[in-house]
């Protein structure tokens, strides 16, 4: 298949938002501070599922949790890593393989002690 000059616009527009990357670390302190805070914040999200996890398995009970809304936040959260991936984006990357892994220890968690897909 041919790249047609709307294909080629499309990547040179690429190119160019790509060469306007702020740097990093950021010589702004602001940014510097916020670039750290997104780590915290991307590993203290799923972390926050630890409670739920150990309710399911310390319990054996998991009523009330939904494996369609947990099964699909996971694939929601593949997606998002996928996106971290091709965009060399560490945090969403690192932030989604987190989430990635509670939900899924929920999801099976569901699957042993809940009743029902819903």
């Amino acid at each position: 298949m041919a790249i047609t000059g709307q294909g080629m616009h499309h990547l040179n527009i690429r190119k160019r938002i790509h060469e306007k990357h702020e740097e990093f670390p950021s010589p702004v302190k602001k940014i510097r501070y916020l670039d750290r805070i997104i780590y915290i914040v991307g590993i203290l999200g799923p972390v926050m599922s630890l409670p739920q996890i150990l309710k399911i398995f310390l319990l054996k009970n998991a009523d009330g949790v939904s494996f369609l809304t947990y099964s699909t936040l996971t694939v929601f959260s593949c997606v998002w890593l996928w996106y971290g991936m091709v965009h060399k984006e560490k945090p969403i990357i690192v932030t989604n393989i987190l989430w990635i892994i509670s939900e899924i220890v929920i999801v099976v968690g569901v699957l042993i002690y809940g009743n029902g897909f819903l």
